[in-house]
């Protein structure tokens, strides 16, 4: 019987992976199980750059979520956002803005437990436990209500989560419905997985194949399909572009790990 951490919650399967625990295995983070573990190791093993892919994503959020800044907004949603680890939206815009509001939104009970751990104290940032699939539980939900204003704009940040609905969760309507929520100059950040890019397909799929374990199987879309998430939005230059492509802060090396080139960033304005 596998023995269940302190702050592990009642009621979590601890045979079963889950994709926030494996996140925060690659990000270097410690609330996961061993089944997690386990398959992050598997999904090592297919392509060795799997966790390189994750700290890409997590650095094109940090630039997508300073742009954001730039243009003056001050109030973020992170739909997906996980078990928080290091370098969290609400550390990058409280940093630059303490006044800045974060609601952070999973449907995962670790990820809303440690997060409510992680914000204890900060009230101007929280955890909604929610499920993207219903845009309703998100958008009415006390904690969102509670502090973000829709009347002004938002970021909006669906990194790393969109490719974990199937198309049978209709993830273009999904996406609209919270689009039709939105003022006008609000921001959207979608990072998604693709095979379209880099060399190895074949680990690539081998990743697929450990996410098949999990309850939420990860789905590679193209970047004609992510395109489609921004309907209604406005690209912003360099367009859907592979991670370490999308405004870059330092010139692109051959020595990066081309795995991180099986991910896609973009960044809309909603007019």
């Amino acid at each position: 019987m596998t023995d269940r951490p302190s702050w592990a919650p009642q009621g979590i399967d601890l045979t079963v992976p889950s994709v926030s625990r494996i996140y925060d295995y690659f990000l270097g983070g410690s609330h996961n199980f061993e089944v997690d573990r386990e398959a992050a190791r598997l999904a090592m093993r297919a392509m060795p750059g799997a966790p390189k892919i994750g700290q890409a994503n997590r650095a094109v959020m940090h630039r997508a979520v300073r742009f954001a800044m730039d243009r003056g907004i001050d109030q973020f949603l992170d739909i997906g956002s996980g078990i928080p680890t290091f370098g969290n939206v609400h550390e990058v815009v409280q940093r630059a803005n303490p006044d800045a509001h974060v609601v952070y939104v999973d449907n995962d009970p670790v990820a809303v437990a440690h997060s409510r751990a992680v914000l204890e104290g900060n009230d101007k940032a929280t955890i909604a436990a929610a499920d993207l699939r219903d845009p309703g539980s998100v958008l009415d939900n006390p904690e969102t209500k509670r502090l973000l204003d829709f009347d002004r704009p938002m970021g909006l940040l669906l990194v790393a989560v969109l490719h974990f609905l199937s198309d049978a969760d209709n993830p273009n309507e999904v996406v609209a419905a919270l689009r039709d929520a939105l003022a006008p100059g609000s921001v959207l950040v979608v990072t998604h997985a693709t095979l379209q890019f880099g060399p190895v397909p074949s680990g690539q799929r081998g990743v697929q194949a450990v996410y098949q374990r999990t309850a939420t199987p990860l789905i590679m879309r193209t970047k004609e399909e992510v395109e489609r998430f921004f309907d209604g939005f406005e690209l912003v230059e360099p367009g859907v572009v592979p991670l370490p492509h999308w405004r870059p802060e330092a010139p692109l090396s051959d020595d990066d790990d081309p795995a991180v080139l099986h991910g896609l960033a973009g960044v809309g304005l909603k007019a």
